[in-house]
């Protein structure tokens, strides 16, 4: 059981929890009473508010429409105005625009394509609203007559500011590529600025509205007639200045303004040649009677021609930057094919005339026209990449010119090269033209200048030999690796074997013909003299340019065998003198004692070795003087042997006849001393003396 005072404590406790409840309740219904007041406030002034907002938006809405109405009539009004304006002012189109379409775009084409829009918008509006009225076709021949006025401006400005590229720039662009320390690209201005922008403009508006495209053949006619009169020019000033001054650039150069590029004109290939070709041609044109003076026309021809194909394709490179900021992309390859043809068939044509003019000096066996056409054939060549880079998307039968005619010149040349060939083997043997002193032959030193030049045009050379297919002429092997389905794929050390056989073929030409020349002469030791002189010449010759490296290409021997030739030659000469050298022999002579009393005969026959000896040395001295070796090593080579023969010879067969007794006048008969003798000697193959 729970005590009695412990359950009295609970209980007030309890009762004083409650009492706290309680108060809580009342104050929370209270507050509850509080709130429903003010709730009801709130909706009393909220239904007011509401009923005030319904009032005004009866009042002012029908206000807001009828001036939304009055708006949209007030748009509508402005609108229908400028409509009207717009369209009437169509109709004054013709008379606003009549004074600036008559004076032409001249100086204000920005104004007067400005006119030709508002024309050409009056044509669309009449042709879509009213294309029965008379104003359209008003606007459209004012129209029309716009449209021919640019026409005109664009052709004028054309004619009027394409003028031909001053020959001294060209060369400064050609030369460009050569300078090394070009320190300013050249460029070609070939329209003023302004001039550009307004020919693009006109272009881009013909393209665009006028719908014609004749303004392309405008263009390329007027261009092409300045790209062929540039080249031309450069061909004139060149001829001009070649034949005055011998330099390419005239006087008037010194006095350029200082703002104009120079540079100087590229070397063209085979240049440093010139004189080597000039001599030969000279020797050649001689023995055929050619016109004085002819090879340095053709000297200057041939300069001339490389030049203006390096030309060529300067300036068509500068006209085709020109040409597509103004000629539409898909028109621009047609329209450039067409601007270069005149420039490029006259380029062509002389190329011809060049292959023509030597062809017709061939069949007068004047072979010194094939060396025109290496120097041309060698930069055609060269320049072929850039050729074709040039003429890319241009017609086939564009492309192909310049193909056709290294093609001629490459089968000209070697035909040339051929029968300079078989000229060396079948130049006639003519006793007036043989040399008197057995010196080197003209043929010969006509034939080793000609080789020569193909020093400076090896691959040309030997590219026009396999062009035709010579292989099989002379048995050279074709390896697959050096040849393909064109001669001109043939490897350089393939053509390099096939121009080492030809001048080996030329070479044995000129062996066989000198040694049927050399028969020409009575006297076998001069024709000994003159084939040593021209096989020597031959060595000389090939040792001291590059020939022996190419011929040893297919003869590695051909030195040796030169020496062992002119060994031979020699050792034929000095058996001239065994009718000399035997009156002095102990042949056929009995043995004589000093201080012994000699026989009529026996004297006799020592007078006649004495004598003979001596008119013999006399004979041989004076006709041997007249003959001439020009290498200064083997003439007094070939002295010293002799007078080592000679001399020696001599001493012997004076003191075996020093002390005997043989005539009354020894000095009648012991006439030379060997000291003399050896002067006599010395005195041969001197023409001066």
């Amino acid at each position: 059981m729970i005590p009695t005072q412990d359950a009295s404590a609970r209980k007030k406790e309890i009762d004083e929890k409650l009492k706290q409840e309680q108060d809580t309740l009342s104050f929370i219904l209270e507050n509850l009473e509080k709130s429903d007041q003010l709730t009801k406030g709130m909706v009393s002034i909220l239904s007011s508010f509401e009923s005030r907002l319904m009032q005004l938006e009866n009042s002012i809405i029908p206000v807001h429409k009828q001036t939304e109405n009055l708006q949209r009539l007030q748009d509508n009004v402005d609108k229908t105005l400028s409509c009207m304006d717009h369209v009437i002012s169509y109709y004054h189109v013709a008379k606003d625009t009549d004074k600036i379409i008559k004076e032409g775009p001249s100086g204000r084409l920005d104004e007067y394509l400005a006119c030709i829009a508002k024309i050409q918008k009056a044509v669309e509006y009449f042709q879509d609203n009213n294309p029965d009225s008379p104003e359209l076709n008003t606007v459209k021949v004012r129209f029309e007559k716009g449209k021919e006025l640019l026409e005109a401006e664009f052709h004028s400005l054309l004619t009027r500011y394409s003028k031909p590229v001053p020959p001294i720039l060209i060369l400064d662009l050609i030369g460009a590529d050569d300078e090394l320390d070009t320190q300013e690209e050249v460029t070609l201005d070939h329209l003023p600025e302004t001039v550009l922008q307004d020919i693009i403009c006109i272009s881009g508006w013909l393209v665009e509205y006028g719908r014609n495209q004749d303004f392309m053949n405008v263009y390329f006619q007027i261009r092409s007639s300045q790209l062929d009169r540039s080249v031309k020019s450069l061909k004139e000033h060149f001829r001009k200045s070649s034949s005055s001054s011998g330099v390419l650039y005239s006087p008037a150069m010194q006095n350029k303004r200082k703002d104009t590029p120079t540079k100087k004109p590229p070397k063209r290939p085979g240049h440093d040649h010139d004189l080597r070709v000039k001599h030969l041609s000279d020797a050649l044109n001689e023995r055929h009677g050619a016109a004085a003076g002819k090879d340095d026309v053709l000297d200057i021809e041939i300069d001339s021609y490389i030049h203006c194909i390096s030309a060529f394709v300067k300036l068509a490179q500068s006209e085709y930057q020109l040409l597509t900021d103004i000629i539409p992309e898909h028109h621009q390859k047609k329209t450039f094919d067409s601007l270069i043809q005149e420039a490029l068939d006259n380029l062509m044509l002389e190329g011809d005339n060049i292959v023509s003019a030597a062809r017709r000096a061939i069949m007068r066996h004047d072979y010194s026209a094939v060396l025109t056409i290496f120097p041309i054939l060698k930069h055609l060549k060269q320049t072929k990449p850039e050729f074709d880079q040039v003429l890319q998307g241009t017609a086939a039968s564009t492309k192909n010119k310049l193909p056709s005619l290294i093609t001629s010149m490459e089968t000209i040349g070697a035909k040339a090269l051929e029968e300079f060939a078989d000229s060396i083997k079948n130049d006639p043997d003519k006793e007036y033209n043989m040399p008197k002193d057995g010196t080197v032959h003209e043929l010969t030193s006509n034939a080793i200048l000609f080789l020569q030049q193909l020093l400076d045009f090896q691959e040309t050379a030997g590219a026009m030999l396999a062009s035709q297919v010579l292989g099989d002429t002379y048995n050279i092997p074709l390896d697959p690796r050096e040849t393909s389905s064109s001669a001109s794929s043939y490897s350089s050390e393939f053509s390099r074997r096939l121009l080492s056989t030809y001048i080996c073929k030329v070479l044995g030409n000129l062996q066989l013909n000198l040694l049927s020349k050399s028969k020409v002469y009575e006297d076998t030791a001069l024709s000994a003299i003159f084939l040593h002189n021209n096989y020597n010449y031959t060595l000389k010759s090939l040792e001291k340019s590059e020939l022996i490296q190419l011929v040893s290409v297919t003869q590695r021997k051909a030195e040796t065998q030169y020496r062992e030739l002119i060994e031979q030659q020699i050792q034929s000469y000095q058996r001239s003198w065994l009718k000399v050298t035997e009156y002095i022999t102990d042949r056929n002579m009995p043995a004589f004692q000093p201080g012994a009393k000699l026989k009529d005969k026996e004297r006799q026959m020592i007078k006649d070795k004495f004598k003979g000896f001596n008119d013999g040395l006399e004979e041989l001295c004076k006709i041997q003087k007249v003959w001439a070796i020009p290498d200064k090593d083997q003439r007094d080579a070939i002295r010293q042997a002799q007078k080592r023969m000679i001399t020696q010879a001599y001493r012997a067969f004076l003191q075996r006849y020093t002390n005997i007794s043989f005539t009354k006048n020894p000095e009648k008969y012991h006439k030379y001393r060997p000291e003399q003798v050896e002067e006599m000697i010395e005195r041969l193959f001197d023409t001066s003396a």
